[in-house]
């Protein structure tokens, strides 16, 4: 027969008190057990545990015969110690009795044998994804003091359990729920004994993969599952245990059916396959589920935890039931503080059935239910407290003040504590109250009272009677006005972006402080974190809702509470928006420059629909562009259009906005992406030009056609052109659609001749339209000459003159930065056919242009050519001049002038000398720091010192006067004024490079 199948059924009350006295509960009892005899310590401990107040003593039986206690038995607390255990003398079936005031239980039956460990397993084949079951018990095994391990191909640690793997502790099998390659090998099973530490293996079971078959997908089956009904002591700990077959692999969920979440304290273990309750409390009682569900299906086991202790009230009836399951069917007995229960005139006991009617306090102690067939006997126990005492109002008193509302109901409890159950009245001061038609004494004693008006408030008495004495509890019915909501909120339409407020005032009981919620579509608003709504008004609870949305339709409640009602009143709030999105958006005929399109009208948002607009997006348009359509104005009750006016050759997606009077809704999703059909193209290229390039050749330049616009596949263009005043055009075709640019080469070709020019476009649907004919002139060669950081030479042949042309009589040259336009250009007039542009920036690009001139004007310009100024020069002027007078030469030295990054490179120096101030000036130059200069005797001399760069003259050193020499007296003291002259030098350029460096500028 299965253990833990049984299940009680009590029609009672039960009471919960950790301190209150109790009989005798089992926490532990012993069970079949298996002992090796070749135990390291030798001795043998069954289990026995009793809670009760007062604490239980405790006697064990053995083979129906009480067990003195001596050497070989000894009691610890309640459990039973055998010392140097016999297989002979030892063996035999226990029973464990607690005893207190309250009565005696009987444990049950427990069989202990003493032999070695054997198991054997057979070899296993299976399919891929099969589950599969090992069997590993050992002789008559107990879940409570056994413990099962496997070990896979002989690892020193044991088989981790997983959503997969799991070993029952109850029976010993491992169990996987679908066979992988990896689960391939020997399987060892390892018994634990945890009272004696002893462990036994099983011989090693090969697994081996079929590989002639593969299991397919199905639904959960559980295999491992717990009792139907499972009564639980107080304080105890329960384990759950469930796992399921499936492929794929099951997921194992535990809930209770009762809806409420399972108890903090429980344990989930890491497979779900167990569930753990430590402790258990009254609150842990109920029913329990676990669920396994795969992609298939799922499967639920189902177990009720029964908590177990009755108190129940004098000459009540008390019925119990006992069920069990078991094959062949379990047989019943009734035990009465361990002693068998005699059936006689107030005791009925059939099958499982135990019936007492009218109770006494004789029939107080402790029940047990013992349901026993061949294969052994399992006990169910319960404690009966017969309780007698007068009613009790102390725990659960008459309401001191009951508020009500006139025209209410009021419902008056009256439940005391009594055993047996008191008879009630009422009274309302010294008058004992009747049913009438408002007022009712129900059957458990509460007092209703319907359509309360004022003369019903007063103070109410509710009286208690039973044999063992009367009490009474009285409390005071105060009457209110009711609350009434005298201006309620109404309905109202409003638009996208307004603000609303919804009124709601109301009147009342002065003494009562009425609370104001609001409710949006049956949720409560928090104001805290809504944004659009406010609470306005003072002591009305007027809503505001603040820039609408059309999120916000709905219905609106406004609800007033007191201590004493509620009252609420509705609203419906319609807020009209921009249309939604129209929707089903389809593209249907298509040419080359049309394209029929339908739709279905989205949401209106209260606002009809007046008009549709489309729009288009292409490869080559920045966003969403307006389109022309048929209509021209679409109107809300039509759902197609053609859109014309497209580029032939183009892809194009579509998307339909819609508009009412409120405002310009969202567009709708865009359609598919459709491609118009090729055409010939109908642009012509614009703003034809040309001019420049090299000697003998006609340079022509257009704008090119943009993709969209080129209207097919192979497209490309026509240049045409012929001498100004011929009759015949030459053309050359570009077949590339990115050319802008045609250069006709001939030699003979004279410089700013004029040519007629026009260019078209075609396709491969055929020749578009050409440009309007413009005049451009042949090439003008132009060179330039970059001299210095100030200087560009300009030079070009002359235009060759005929018979028939003006007389050229000069030249305008034309110079302006880059980034300028021509017309800010400088002009410089020449009759010759170069020039010289000075007075220029350094390290500057400049466009020059060239131009012819005679009497009727200027001619068209050359190609402007560019050309960059060279770098300043240096900045800094020669420092540390040092000189030598002897005789008819003066000796000069000086340092190296280092030019700054944005200065043309030092290449020599340039010295200037002259004989007082208005003398001659000589100029001799070198590459080195030094030189001596040959001058006449007697004079006094001017010298300056430049550094030379490509971009020309540095900074001068200044004038150093060398006066003539009389005397030694007057050559030191022409010295010591020179070497003052040089320092003051020497501090100017240090301080020009000081502001160089930090403010950009150079003293």
């Amino acid at each position: 027969m299965e253990r833990r199948r049984i299940l009680w059924k009590m029609s009672l009350d039960f009471l919960y008190d950790l301190n209150a006295r109790h009989g005798p509960v089992f926490t532990q009892e012993p069970s079949d057990s298996v002992f090796p005899l070749r135990s390291e310590d030798n001795k043998v401990f069954i289990n026995c545990k009793a809670k009760g107040n007062p604490v239980p003593h405790y006697k064990w039986k053995v083979d129906g015969r009480y067990i003195d206690m001596d050497l070989n038995y000894n009691l610890v607390e309640g459990n039973l110690l055998i010392n140097h255990p016999h297989a002979t003398h030892h063996g035999g079936v226990y029973q464990c009795i607690a005893t207190n005031v309250f009565g005696t239980i009987v444990s049950r039956e427990a069989k202990v044998q003493f032999a070695y460990f054997v198991m054997s397993l057979a070899q296993v084949s299976l399919p891929l994804s099969m589950p599969t079951i090992l069997c590993g018990r050992c002789l008559c095994s107990s879940p409570a003091e056994i413990k099962y391990s496997w070990v896979f191909n002989g690892r020193p640690s044991f088989l981790l359990q997983d959503t997969r793997r799991f070993v029952s502790q109850r029976t010993g099998n491992l169990y996987i729920a679908k066979v992988e390659a990896s689960d391939v090998g020997n399987y060892t099973c390892v018994v634990r004994n945890m009272m004696t530490n002893a462990t036994a293996y099983s011989s090693p079971t090969p697994v081996e993969l079929r590989r002639d078959a593969v299991m397919g997908e199905y639904e959960p089956k559980i295999e491992v599952q717990f009792p139907e009904s499972l009564h639980v002591t107080k304080g105890t700990s329960v384990k759950l245990e469930c796992f399921a077959l499936g492929n794929p692999v099951p997921s194992i969920t535990w809930r209770r059916t009762d809806g409420n979440p399972l108890p903090g304290k429980i344990k989930i273990n890491h497979s779900n396959g167990v569930l753990e309750i430590p402790y258990f409390r009254p609150e842990d009682a109920g029913v329990y589920e676990c669920v396994a569900e795969n992609s298939r299906g799922k499967n639920v086991a189902k177990g009720q935890l029964v908590f177990q202790n009755v108190h129940m009230a004098i000459e009540a009836n008390l019925q119990w039931e006992c069920k069990a399951s078991g094959k062949p069917k379990p047989v019943y007995r009734w035990l009465k503080n361990g002693e068998p229960l005699v059936p006689e005139d107030r005791i009925l006991v059939e099958g499982g059935r135990l019936a007492v009617p009218r109770i006494n306090l004789l029939d107080s102690g402790m029940y047990q239910c013992l349901a026993e067939n061949e294969h052994g006997a399992i006990y169910a126990s319960a404690e009966l407290k017969v309780v007698a005492s007068s009613p009790d109002f102390s725990s659960s008193p008459v309401k001191k003040s009951m508020l009500i509302q006139r025209g209410g109901e009021v419902i008056m409890e009256c439940r005391p504590h009594a055993s047996p159950r008191a008879s009630i009245s009422w009274r309302r001061g010294g008058e004992f109250l009747k049913d009438s038609t408002r007022r009712t004494i129900m059957g458990d004693g509460t007092l209703r009272i319907s359509n309360i008006s004022e003369s019903d408030g007063g103070r109410y008495t509710c009286v208690a009677r039973n044999p063992f004495g009367t009490s009474s509890s009285t409390g005071t019915l105060v009457v209110k006005e009711p609350t009434k909501i005298t201006v309620p909120p109404l309905s109202v339409d409003a638009t996208v972006g307004e603000s609303i407020v919804l009124p709601c005032e109301v009147s009342g009981d002065s003494s009562l402080d009425p609370t104001f919620k609001w409710f949006f579509n049956g949720k409560l608003i928090d104001f805290n974190r809504q944004d659009h709504f406010e609470m306005i008004g003072g002591s009305a609870g007027d809503l505001m809702v603040r820039n609408i949305q059309l999120k916000h339709s709905g219905k609106y409640v406004c609800m007033v509470h007191t201590v004493v009602d509620s009252v609420s009143a509705a609203a419906h709030l319609i807020v009209r928006g921009p249309p939604g999105a129209p929707e089903g958006l389809i593209v249907g005929e298509i040419t080359d420059s049309t394209a029929q399109l339908s739709w279905e009208s989205g949401p209106d948002n209260h606002s009809p629909v007046t008009t549709y607009s489309i729009q288009a997006r292409t490869p080559f348009s920045i966003g969403w562009q307006a389109v022309r359509t048929v209509p021209d104005s679409v109107p809300g009750q039509m759902f197609h259009a053609t859109v014309i006016d497209l580029n032939p050759w183009v892809d194009y997606e579509f998307r339909v906005v819609a508009s009412n009077n409120v405002g310009v809704g969202e567009p709708s999703m865009q359609s598919k992406q459709i491609r118009t059909k090729a055409a010939v193209p109908e642009v012509a290229p614009g703003n034809v030009s040309g001019g420049g390039g090299r000697r003998g050749e006609l340079v022509i330049q257009w704008e090119p056609i943009p993709e969209e616009l080129q209207s097919g596949e192979e497209f490309g263009y026509v240049v045409a052109f012929r001498p100004l005043g011929t009759s015949t055009w030459k053309q050359t075709v570009l077949a590339s659609p990115d050319a802008s640019r045609y250069t006709f080469r001939n030699d003979s070709v004279p410089p700013l001749s004029q040519f007629e020019v026009k260019v078209g476009v075609y396709n491969n649907k055929g020749e578009g339209p050409s440009s309007h004919v413009v005049v451009v002139y042949s090439a003008e060669e132009v060179w330039t000459r970059t001299l210095s950081a100030s200087e560009i030479e300009v030079y070009w042949e002359p235009i060759t003159q005929t018979a028939s042309s003006w007389k050229i009589i000069g030249y305008e040259v034309l110079c302006w930065e880059e980034g300028m336009q021509e017309s800010d250009a400088e002009m410089v007039r020449v009759t010759d056919t170069a020039a010289l542009l000075s007075g220029l920036k350094g390290s500057t690009v400049y466009l020059i242009s060239v131009r012819a001139q005679n009497s009727a004007g200027a001619g068209p310009s050359s190609p402007a050519v560019n050309v960059t100024t060279k770098k300043p020069p240096p900045s800094q002027p020669p420092g540390n001049i040092e000189w030598n007078l002897t005789n008819s030469k003066i000796f000069l030295s000086w340092e190296h002038v280092k030019a700054m990054g944005n200065e043309s490179e030092v290449t020599g120096y340039k010295v200037l000398y002259r004989q007082n101030w208005l003398g001659k000036t000589s100029v001799v130059e070198t590459n080195r720091t030094s030189m001596a200069l040959q001058v006449p005797s007697g004079e006094d001399y001017l010298i300056e010192i430049k550094a030379l760069s490509d971009g020309g003259d540095g900074s001068s050193s200044g004038p150093i006067r060398i006066p003539k020499m009389s005397s030694k007296r007057e050559l030191f003291l022409s010295f010591t004024i020179h070497r003052i002259h040089f320092w003051y030098n020497r501090f100017k350029c240090f301080m020009s490079r000081f502001y160089a460096e930090r403010i950009g500028f150079y003293i």
